[in-house]
């Protein structure tokens, strides 16, 4: 068989599942990002396509991105492509025969296997597609349970269900080469997670956010709100050593009552590292604690090479900082007495992000990123409402609808210098860094347009849908 050196620089077929369509080309560039690479895509590309030809690349460059990869389902050594049958033939019989000879040898076996995007084959049509393929010479014997080489020929029918064409708009063959790894969804779904919470984040979301992160082995990831610790989970899978905080004690302590069905209470053993020994990743938990997130003590200094969360926005869980309106609590030289216990006061949203935008550039490595959800109120949604600083640069911002009126948005923004003095007074001489203070209405018009809904339905909607 011909190396992978020997391979480089090939045409390669990305095949993407088609949902979070917003996220796939942020993960993508992060983990080309990650191996050094650039994004070349075909002349023909298109975002929300499921097919995506990319250049420049080597198998090996391929196998690393497939290996993370949520988003893509399979990638392939592109052979051919075409908008119809005759197309196809014509660029795979142009393809050079070196390339290809090697995996169709004589005393090796194979299997072809047929995929339609946006329709479905009755099973002698498929034979039909793959019997039209006999002008490639194929040498080898038939295997369809345990080939040593897959190919695969996909027809595109376009993105909608309600127009779908007699004929596909585009036709590609090539040799299957690695899956993604969607299957961590499934095996990760927090369904069967040993401990859970109200807000606790969905496996294939959380394994995204990591991809943004560009989390690596031997990474250092911090989450700042950590609840459950699902982004824990996703970032050790990915070989981080992770750590995180909480203001909740109930939560980081794994006490009080369960978000479980049918079950009062939490065990004995429902905990974050519980969930990472679940897993196998216990060895990359490094701890969590009880902490204010207003009120950082951490030392400064960068220690972080990811900082990765899901801030709350007072929905189904309350945002909270320690501290009181009132004053009398401290003594006259300003410290609490001993049996001060700490009260807690609202949080805004405004202020939730200010501090974790300072946190992170003061926390994170050069290089480091910072991914979190920002909650938004669509009809009033604008570029303008993304926190910013001097000090981090905004890489993606996705969107993920959740209903009519609300969505949230990853954000993701990569540190690119260390602060300096000035960078505390950049808000006042950038309006653009200013905390924009119309996030704090949120919790007001999320609930306000729930009323709305209401008095047209008589349903009563999902209030803790996707929220925190």
């Amino acid at each position: 068989m011909a190396t992978t050196g020997a391979r480089s620089c090939l045409q390669y077929l990305l095949h993407l599942a088609h949902d979070n369509l917003d996220f796939r080309l942020p993960e993508i560039l992060a983990l080309l990002a990650l191996r050094g690479k650039a994004f070349q895509p075909g002349d023909n590309f298109r975002e929300n396509s499921p097919f995506w030809c990319l250049s420049g690349l080597s198998e090996e460059d391929i196998c690393g991105v497939m290996a993370r990869s949520v988003c893509a389902k399979s990638a392939f050594e592109l052979w051919g492509h075409g908008r119809t049958q005759s197309d196809l033939r014509t660029s795979l019989l142009n393809y050079p025969p070196e390339h290809m000879l090697p995996f169709m040898q004589k005393g090796s076996t194979y299997r072809i296997n047929v995929y339609t995007f946006n329709k479905t084959l009755e099973f002698a049509e498929r034979i039909k597609r793959i019997d039209a393929l006999e002008y490639l010479p194929f040498e080898g014997t038939v295997s369809l349970k345990n080939p040593q080489h897959v190919f695969c020929l996909l027809e595109d029918y376009g993105t909608d269900p309600n127009n779908i064409p007699e004929h596909p708009e585009y036709i590609y063959f090539g040799r299957w080469i690695a899956d993604g790894q969607r299957e961590l969804i499934r095996s990760h779904s927090v369904k069967n997670r040993h401990f859970i919470g109200n807000t606790s984040m969905d496996a294939g979301l959380s394994l995204i956010m990591t991809n943004h992160a560009k989390v690596k082995k031997n990474d250092v990831v911090f989450d700042p709100f950590v609840g459950t610790g699902s982004l824990l989970v996703a970032c050790s899978q990915f070989g981080a050593y992770v750590c995180g905080a909480d203001i909740d004690y109930n939560t980081i302590h794994g006490k009080g009552r369960s978000s479980r069905k049918n079950q009062k209470w939490r065990g004995p053993d429902e905990n974050i590292r519980a969930n990472l020994r679940q897993y196998g990743t216990e060895h990359m938990y490094l701890d969590v604690m009880v902490s204010d997130a207003s009120k950082s003590v951490w030392r400064k200094a960068a220690v972080f090479d990811a900082i990765i969360t899901d801030p709350p926005y007072g929905i189904r869980e309350s945002t909270r900082r320690t501290g009181s309106h009132k004053d009398g609590f401290k003594t006259p030289d300003g410290s609490y007495l001993e049996s001060h216990v700490p009260v807690s006061q609202a949080y805004h949203l405004s202020d939730i992000f200010t501090d974790l935008l300072n946190f992170s550039v003061h926390h994170l490595v050069v290089g480091g990123r910072l991914v979190y959800w920002l909650p938004v109120y669509r009809s009033e949604y604008s570029e303008e409402m993304i926190p910013l600083h001097p000090c981090l640069q905004l890489i993606s911002n996705c969107e993920q609808t959740l209903s009519s009126h609300t969505s949230r948005r990853l954000i993701t923004m990569e540190k690119t210098r260390e602060p300096e003095d000035v960078d505390s007074l950049a808000h006042l001489a950038d309006p653009c860094y200013r905390p924009y203070q119309g996030h704090n209405a949120f919790r007001e018009k999320y609930f306000s347009g729930l009323n709305k809904r209401g008095g047209r339905q008589e349903n009563k909607p999902d209030v803790n849908k996707g929220f925190t």
